[in-house]
Order: C-alpha cells, then structure tokens, then sequence
C-alpha cells in the first residue's frame, strides 16, 4: 500500500475538472487521478498534460454507474488506503433551446448531478482520510434556484436539521412532479439545473453535519462550491471565466491547509462564503 497522498476530480477529462487537475498536479504533492466515463477521453487528457510537463494518472469513472463507483473504491482504498482530496465536478446539463421534454431532462440531469454525486460521497467518504478534503462542485443557480422556491421548500432546504433522506425525498418529488406536469404549482422552479445543484449544495451541508459527529476530531472540510460562469462545453463561448479561472475557488478549497478549521460546509464562491 503506498503512503503517497492522492486527490481524485471526477468529470475530469475536460473543461473545469481538467483545468483543476492541471492546478493540482502544480500544487498538489502526491498522486492526481484524472477520471472519466470513457478511457479513451481519460488518456488524452494524461497526455495532455504530461506535454505540459505534469503527470497525472487516470482511472475509469462513470458517476451514473454504482460498479464504477465501487470499482474506483476498490482501487483507492488497495492501492492509497483511502483518499486525501475528493473533488466532485462531475455533472451534465441541457442547453437552453433543447426540445427534450422538461421531465426527462429533470430525470437525466438529477439522476447525475444530485443522485451520482452522493453515490460517489456514499462510496468514498469513508475513504477520507484525516486532514482530508472534499469539494463539491455546485453552482451559483442553484442559490437562484432556491430563491424561486416556495417559502415551504426554501425553510426545508435552508434547515440546519434536514437529512439526507429528507433531502432525498424531496429530489425525487421534484422528479416525479416534473413528470405529473405540477413541479410549478408545487412550488418548484422551472430549471432542473438548479434544482440538481440546490440538491448538491444542501447535501455538502448535510455532509459537514455528519463529519462533525462521527469524525470530528480528523479535521476533514468539505464545502459546496461555485467555479463562476466558465467558458466550456456546458457553458459556452460567451461565459467570463477561463476553465483556469473556473478552477480556483475548487482547488483553494481542495488545498486548505492542515491548520485551517473552515470553511466547513459552506457554499464558496470566488473564495469567499457565500450565505445560503
């Protein structure tokens, strides 16, 4: 088992997650693991950075799938015994003008980016080990989502006692009335994005909660974060950010030194906390 620290960024063979892999393999002293669902787009991008110089490594990682997930598991916990950064960047969204029907891009968009995501947690946390750190990429529309709740839905996911279940239920609510054609009347906004990334942001919150009764004493931090408005495939040609750019407030939050107690379960955003 090697004693070499490790950091894993899912979704990482392109855009944001390649940007942050790139800064870690800069600033990180350890192993770095580029991982993607398709090996091919996963090696390219090795190599990529390694014609600049860098050395990252890369392992297959498709969030959709529990095997994988579990097979990544696996790996880690054999080769590292457990993990140090864990930075969920992974996610997908619709563009504007798609025609895909409203509840089936509810359904793909939370099935990846609220319910991969807390496989992935679900897997790998335990795997955290102390003085470690986790990032959760969300993102600004989720805080705008929230504001186009209903109050009910607001209090519920602004609540410092909401758990997972709870917060799992009401992701699946969402879905379901998507699916019945009433999420408006429900009190939901119109954007699936945001409420995937309402979903993401709630369960960072939730997480922090946990890791403070069960393992407080291992100084781990895990904070919910927006990279900003980044020019990349999911965002486009307009966006104001570089993926360099979009990557900083995720690897400011995935170096936090050994002696810094926060920010710990916060939503970021351009390295500052953001209220939730």
């Amino acid at each position: 088992m090697s004693n070499v620290p490790v950091a894993v960024v899912t979704g990482s063979n392109k855009g944001i997650g390649f940007a942050i892999v790139r800064a870690l393999c800069k600033q990180f002293p350890g192993d770095v693991y580029v991982t993607a669902r398709d090996p091919g787009r996963g090696q390219e991008a090795v190599a990529k950075l390694q014609e600049e110089g860098l050395h990252a490594l890369f392992h297959q990682l498709d969030i959709d799938d529990l095997q994988s997930i579990r097979a990544l598991r696996d790996f880690l916990k054999e080769k590292y015994g457990g993990l140090n950064v864990l930075v969920n960047n992974a996610g997908i969204a619709f563009k504007v003008r798609d025609t895909t029907p409203f509840a089936i891009q509810a359904e793909v968009t939370l099935k990846t980016n609220f319910f991969g995501t807390r496989n992935v947690c679900t897997e790998l946390l335990p795997l955290v080990k102390p003085y470690g750190r986790v990032v959760n990429v969300s993102s600004m529309s989720g805080s705008s989502a929230l504001r186009g709740c209903s109050q009910e839905l607001q209090r519920k996911f602004r609540s410092d006692t909401i758990t997972e279940d709870e917060l799992v239920a009401l992701m699946t609510k969402f879905v379901e009335d998507t699916k019945k054609s009433v999420h408006e009347k429900e009190g939901w906004p119109n954007t699936a994005y945001g409420v995937s990334k309402i979903g993401v942001t709630v369960l960072s919150r939730i997480q922090a909660r946990m890791l403070n009764e069960q393992r407080k004493g291992d100084h781990i931090l895990l904070n919910a974060c927006c990279p900003g408005w980044v020019r990349t495939d999911m965002a486009g040609p307009q966006a104001t950010k570089s993926p360099d750019e979009g990557a900083e407030t995720p690897v400011y939050l995935a170096l936090l030194p050994s002696d810094a107690v926060g920010p710990h379960g916060q939503f970021v955003s351009d390295k500052t906390v953001q209220t939730w």
